[in-house]
């Protein structure tokens, strides 16, 4: 397999990881305002927004990469 190769098969990887952190900050924004952290929530909440954003630019990547 040649680097081309396996860096598409990376982003794919980084790509589903980067989703499933994504969901454990979500969760974990839900349990922080549940517990009365509303601060702490509202950070995991944009924590889980800007990592869903990253998924933009990794499917611009997979596509760049052919």
């Amino acid at each position: 397999m040649d680097e081309l190769e396996k860096l598409k098969k990376l982003l794919h990887h980084w790509l589903e990881h980067n989703d499933g952190h994504a969901e454990t900050y979500r969760e974990w924004s839900e349990k922080a305002l549940a517990h009365g952290n509303r601060e702490l929530s509202e950070v995991l909440g944009r924590l889980y927004n800007e990592t869903k954003k990253m998924r933009g630019l990794f499917e611009e990547a997979i596509k760049k990469a052919g």
